[in-house]
């Protein structure tokens, strides 16, 4: 059995915190079904499309990428695409969600059918990794040695 050695300030032990102070930090915290039809919006506030789907890492426990339809957007009809998570900036008081990708970049990207969303195989053969670069963002799940090995 260990033992701890547990600290004590004598001169704190009735402190109370004063009144506006942060006592309580926490993350940020959104239910998982609550983005779900929100909107994804351009920088500039032009509405680009609808959010359908976050995938999870269940792994390292965090959001891997999002899955947007685009409607009429650039024509590309009920297409989906997934986009790293890291292009997204959310705006929790109007319940949107800021698209950090060049709309061009679109046109050219591969998207897919609602009924056939990316599977394991495709994962295995680096199609998420090439996902993250085709959008210029950095995977999170990769060490940057492994990252410049690649280059």
């Amino acid at each position: 059995m260990g033992l701890f050695l547990i600290e004590i300030d004598p001169t704190n032990l009735y402190s109370s915190p004063k009144i506006g102070e942060n006592v309580n930090n926490y993350p940020h915290l959104l239910p998982a079904t609550t983005p779900f039809g929100d909107k994804i919006v351009s920088p500039e506030g032009a509405e680009v499309g609808t959010l359908k789907g976050l995938m999870i890492d269940v792994d390292a426990g965090q959001v891997n990428y999002a899955v947007f339809s685009f409607g009429s957007f650039l024509e590309l009809g009920d297409t989906l695409f997934a986009i790293p998570w890291e292009a997204l900036t959310i705006n929790i008081e109007d319940h949107t969600f800021i698209l950090n990708v060049d709309k061009e970049q679109f046109k050219d990207a591969s998207g897919f059918d609602k009924d056939h969303w990316p599977d394991e195989a495709q994962y295995e053969s680096g199609w998420l990794l090439d996902l993250y670069k085709y959008y210029g963002y950095a995977p999170d799940w990769m060490s940057q040695r492994e990252l410049d090995q690649l280059r």
